[in-house]
Parts: C-alpha cells; structure tokens; sequence
C-alpha cells in the first residue's frame, strides 16, 4: 500500500477526492429543494435541519439574517451556502433572526413574478447528526460567483430554474443530480476547507475511503502516513476536526447509509461491505448514528 498519494499540480489527489467523499456522506440523506417567491414586507427562518444546502438568489435585494451576527445584504447572483445545519433566515429589512416566521416545506408553491425570488436545495437530516467531513466546511457563507469566469454555473441554474418550474417524470431524479452539481461547485468554491495538505494524514483518508470494511488500528493507519502514533492522532484530527477511529465508523455509517437507500443488498452483505462482521454489530452502531435500525431507515426511504 502507498504511504504517500500522488502529486497533481500541486495539490493531492485526496485534495480532489475530499469533494467527492464529502457529497458521498450526505447522499443517504434525503436531497430536495423549490423555488421560492415573497413581496412587499416579508421574512423567512430556515432552522437547522439541512447538513449541506444553498440559496441561489435570482430577483431583488434581500438580508441576510444570522444568530449575534450583523445582517448582511444580499443581491441577484449571490449564492448563500450553509453547512452542518446552520440556522439563519432571509428578509427584505435587517432584524432579529428570532422575529422570523419558520420556513416549513408545506408553504405554498409560488407563483407569478415577485419581489425577490431565490432558489433552495438542500440534505436534510432530521436527527441532527453531521458527517464527520463536513465538520471542517463553513458554518455560513456568502459567495458571489464569478459568471464569466463559471458559464457553466449559470447554466447549472437555469436547469434547476426550469425544473422547478415544470416538474416532469424523472423531476426527483433530476432535481437531486442537479443539486448534487450546485454542492459540488459550491465545496469549489471553498477549497481551502476541502484540501488536506499534509500528505500522510492524506494517505490515511485515502486508506479509510478505498477500504473502510478493513479493521483499521491507529496504529496501523499512524504507519500508512509515516508517523508515530500520537503526531498521527494530533495531525488526523487537526486536519478532519475528528479523531481518526471516530472519522472510520463515521466513513462506515455514512457508506451504511447510502447502501441502504441505493442498494437491494441483504443487510448481512452490507454490514461485511462496510466493516462489520455481523448483522447485530452493524445494527448496534447504525442505531446509535442514526437513531433508528437499519431496517427501519431502509423503509423510511
């Protein structure tokens, strides 16, 4: 097994792969948005239920509304970007964000023209549990993206644009590819938070995301990246904000996870593919993840 990833234009190929592996964790977890119209006096609170969403801001000036932050202005092309199910909110004035009426899906469907008008996507959790490679991404971020720079982002939007506005068959297939795309160019955008420099701790990711039904020690993954066992422990946890057995069985929920929704498989075959030797064990730790058996996640999808 290398011990060191290969070298691509000063970056490593675990740098690119952080990106694939971060939309790899929420891709169990239910992926949905709607377009979103308001006028005159209005106000909107998203609560912190979505682990990787966006707003795309299409028509109007808005603000927006943070926790002990002060309110920020927001203009058309603006694109609000929220991980780990920050809570915040959207207005047509600067306030309080606990003056906020709660978004709730069961809002009705816009129409017509309006004042300000944005787009919504998200990963929703409703148990409130973050995957371990998300941890280290912005709580909240306002991007404004360079269009002429990135045709292929405004490209992106018109297509979620026009989905959401003439919903077909195939609209849910869609809708989540094409939000899978607007995550993808968002985690782009923020590359500093995406990269692992180092390259041992880069080895060790790399050894976790290509085999995590292996039975890894600290000790053995402190010698896939060429260090001692405490200065691998410090780096993996500086570098991921989780302490490297905690980020495996997290790497193995979320594996889990998306196995379950995806694939037919036996729960038997499943638990074998993401590390455990039993039904029961994988059970156990998937109940205390996601705080339901695997079965019932199964079902609920």
């Amino acid at each position: 097994m290398r011990t060191r990833p290969e070298v691509i234009r000063g970056r490593t190929i675990a740098d690119v792969d952080m990106i694939t592996a971060a939309l790899g964790s929420v891709r169990a977890l239910r992926a949905n948005g709607r377009r979103i119209t308001e006028s005159g006096a209005w106000g909107l609170r998203f609560p912190s239920m979505a682990v990787l969403g966006f707003h795309v801001l299409l028509r109007g000036e808005g603000w927006l509304i943070q926790d002990k932050i002060d309110p920020l202005r927001v203009r058309p092309g603006d694109v609000i970007f929220t991980a780990a199910g920050v809570e915040h909110g959207l207005s047509h004035a600067p306030c309080d964000l606990a003056d906020l009426p709660v978004f709730t899906i069961e809002e009705p469907a816009p129409t017509g023209e309006a004042d300000f008008e944005f787009l919504c996507g998200a990963y929703r959790t409703e148990d409130g549990r973050v995957p371990a490679l998300l941890h280290r991404l912005p709580g909240l971020v306002r991007i404004t993206p360079d269009y002429d720079e990135q045709p292929e982002l405004r490209t992106l939007i018109t297509m979620l644009h026009a989905d959401f506005d003439r919903p077909e068959p195939g609209t849910d297939a869609a809708r989540a590819a094409l939000i899978d795309l607007m995550v993808v160019q968002m985690l782009r955008q923020v590359p500093d938070r995406m990269e692992v420099t180092d390259p041992g701790i880069a080895g060790a990711l790399h050894a976790i995301h290509d085999r995590p039904e292996r039975s890894w020690t600290v000790d053995q993954l402190s010698s896939v990246a060429g260090m001692s066992r405490t200065t691998f422990h410090r780096r993996f946890t500086a570098a991921t904000g989780t302490p490297p057995m905690a980020y495996l069985v997290d790497r193995r929920m979320s594996l889990g996870a998306q196995l379950l929704r995806e694939s037919p498989a036996p729960l038997a075959a499943i638990a074998r593919r993401v590390g455990y030797s039993t039904e029961f064990a994988f059970s156990a730790a998937f109940r205390r993840a996601y705080g339901m058996a695997p079965g019932s996640f199964r079902r609920s999808s």
